[in-house]
């Protein structure tokens, strides 16, 4: 995926009411649009560089998005969790994803479960149907480590529940982390902040949910998942 506009690179000043953030650019001191309901820990300290998309519909509200950050020197972080989807179905149609290959119809947004929505379903014939859930990993810990959720999820525990609830009806249920920073290597559930999160998703796995995690070297010119990376449940 590459960004269809050039990014405007600032200092962030302040990430405020979730979804705001004031960044001070060479235009000036800008309110961008922050596409992250986490906490962002490690990736929202003031004076950090920071990246920013121009809005495509000139009449928004709000001029600029928020994409990177740079939370490590060297080290940019893609923290639009809305991309993550849009990620993850580039690797599969480009064939980067082996586990996921064969199946020549994806379809978005399919509604299941218990009034959710899937963020992919695979379909091919004579196989059972995939359903793939996305999370966007961005949080890390010393020594190549990355961690999922960096705030406590009850909804991400309710997705697994439905995913296990699929594969006990036949069909087959993938979850996919997407990790956008280059410096992790492997990705854990995050025990120290959501432990009902690690247990459901321990659980899941004994239910039958697979789970894979996809590793990117974000740019500012554009980010794409290339390299499998290792998931640690133990």
């Amino acid at each position: 995926m590459r960004f269809p506009s050039p990014l405007l690179e600032g200092r962030l000043l302040r990430r405020y009411q979730r979804f705001l953030a004031d960044v001070d650019t060479a235009a000036g001191i800008v309110t961008a649009h922050c596409p992250n309901t986490g906490s962002m820990q490690g990736c929202a300290e003031a004076g950090m560089r920071v990246w920013l998309s121009p809005a495509a519909n000139p009449a928004r509200k709000l001029a600029w998005t928020w994409e990177l950050v740079e939370a490590l020197p060297g080290t940019l972080v893609g923290v639009h969790t809305g991309r993550s989807n849009a990620l993850v179905r580039e690797a599969i149609e480009a064939g980067r994803v082996p586990e996921l290959a064969g199946y020549p119809t994806l379809r978005p947004e399919v509604k299941y479960g218990e009034n959710s929505r899937i963020d992919l379903l695979l379909q091919a014939p004579g196989r059972a149907d995939c359903y793939v859930e996305v999370k966007n990993v961005t949080a890390a810990v010393a020594g190549r480590i990355g961690y999922f959720p960096d705030a406590v999820t009850a909804r991400g525990a309710k997705h697994l529940r439905e995913m296990s609830a699929m594969v006990s009806a036949g069909q087959r249920a993938v979850l996919v982390f997407c990790v956008q920073r280059g410096d992790v290597d492997r990705v854990r559930p995050a025990d120290h902040i959501d432990p009902a999160y690690g247990r459901a998703l321990r659980d899941a796995l004994a239910a039958g949910v697979e789970v894979l995690a996809l590793g990117a070297t974000p740019t500012p010119d554009g980010i794409a998942l290339t390299r499998p990376v290792a998931v640690e449940v133990g």
